[in-house]
């Protein structure tokens, strides 16, 4: 069977995937999840066209590490093959483990388990499916792997992973200004002392990708309506758990319902196969057949989220450089209350919330640049412009969310 299969990517065109290993994990089931698995979670509410998932994000990132490890490659540094098989491999996998919505109900569903330690769970569970032919990826991934660089450009400020997104999320919305020029990015790396380096002539290129992602996390990923949409699906999968608890008979497909009868911790999903099995089947779908028969259920609380999120009834929003103080809350309190609202479900109705952006962090893991003269420093100083130094100061903003003529009263 031909493995190497040629992919018309919107974003690049044509991709390959280079070997067999690869072919075979697309093709995995784990993997073809990814397909059910919405990139934005609720931003299609505010950019209809945000309707890509995990599964393309995944294999635009995999041709970009391919892209970076020939650009390596091409500057004398040495590269075994299956050391670039293993990279691609890493950052085709780095998302395995996302859940529903991406990143919406993973505090929510899968509370206290980050989608980075399902990944790497996956990932293992396939190693050992394929007699440890993943061993070098998995190194990669978790940062173990003797030379440091392969990690960074799977996870860190500058990762293919991040150019992937910036640049897909960007074509998806049509939010122009997150354009991030990834081809130049990647032209200008370089490793130094086995640490992944940018060039001193991809300077501006560093800066306009830093600021790329500061206004794509503004304008999409913290949008004051997805902010609402994602705070709806959140308080419904809180009530539905709820009920659940207490016994209430509520439809949910199977593998909804495992994680709303149960609250699993990690090691539960090393040691139970059930519950890892139930995950590797569970996506988007599951959750909106089930918001759908929710909506005509006799919860009322249950029943009214649901209606509203179907037909995009959203909560309304503000925001607040400091956390809303009780001269905020009260009003929207006995707002709510007036419309038949009791104080016992007002938090199902009233969210309070907070999102921070921080486009560069500088304690860490910085973005370092070779100058010219061979000396390394960090963006932030080899910068002459006051840009990136504004970016890496973390803007912190409170919110507000509430349901707006609302009513309980049958």
């Amino acid at each position: 069977m031909n493995k190497r299969k040629i992919i018309n990517d919107p974003v690049y065109g044509f991709i390959t995937i280079p070997s067999d290993l690869l072919f075979d994990l697309v093709e995995h089931p784990y993997f073809q999840r990814l397909r059910r698995i919405k990139q934005l979670g609720m931003a299609e509410y505010v950019y209809p066209g945000a309707l890509h998932t995990r599964f393309h994000h995944a294999l635009g990132a995999m041709h970009l590490m391919g892209q970076a490890l020939r650009t390596l490659e091409q500057k004398g540094n040495l590269i075994w093959e299956m050391e670039c098989e293993a990279a691609q491999t890493a950052i085709l996998l780095h998302d395995i483990g996302h859940g529903p919505f991406s990143h919406v109900l993973e505090s929510t569903l899968l509370p206290g388990i980050a989608h980075e330690q399902l990944s790497l769970l996956l990932m293992k569970k396939l190693n050992h499916q394929l007699n440890g032919r993943l061993d070098m990826a998995i190194q990669m991934f978790e940062g173990t792997y003797p030379r440091r660089f392969f990690h960074q450009l799977i996870s860190s400020q500058l990762d293919m992973d991040r150019m992937d997104y910036l640049n897909r999320d960007c074509f998806y919305t049509g939010v122009a200004e997150g354009a991030i020029g990834a081809d130049r990015l990647i032209k200008m790396l370089d490793i130094h002392q086995d640490q992944l380096v940018m060039e001193e002539k991809g300077l501006l290129s560093i800066e306009n990708f830093l600021n790329a992602r500061r206004l794509m996390y503004w304008q999409v990923y913290l949008h004051k309506t997805s902010l609402c949409a994602e705070a709806m699906l959140t308080q419904i999968v809180r009530r539905a758990r709820e009920l659940t608890e207490q016994g209430t008979e509520l439809f949910a497909t199977p593998d909804l319902a495992c994680f709303l009868k149960n609250r699993y911790t990690l090691q539960d999903f090393t040691e139970q196969s059930e519950c890892l099995l139930a995950f590797t089947r569970l996506d988007d779908n599951d959750v909106w057949a089930s918001v759908k028969v929710w909506a005509q259920h006799p919860d009322p609380v249950l029943a009214t989220l649901c209606e509203m999120l179907l037909n995009r009834r959203l909560f309304k929003i503000q925001l607040f450089a400091e956390p809303p103080t009780e001269e905020v809350l009260l009003p929207l309190r006995k707002q709510l209350a007036e419309n038949g609202i009791p104080e016992a479900l007002m938090s199902f109705f009233l969210v309070e919330g907070q999102t921070t952006n921080a486009a560069y962090v500088t304690e860490g893991d910085p973005i370092r640049v070779k100058m010219k003269h061979g000396q390394v420093l960090d963006v932030a100083e080899a910068s002459d412009l006051p840009t990136i130094k504004a970016l890496s100061k973390i803007v912190r903003k409170y919110y507000v969310s509430w349901a707006k003529n609302v009513s309980l009263r049958a």
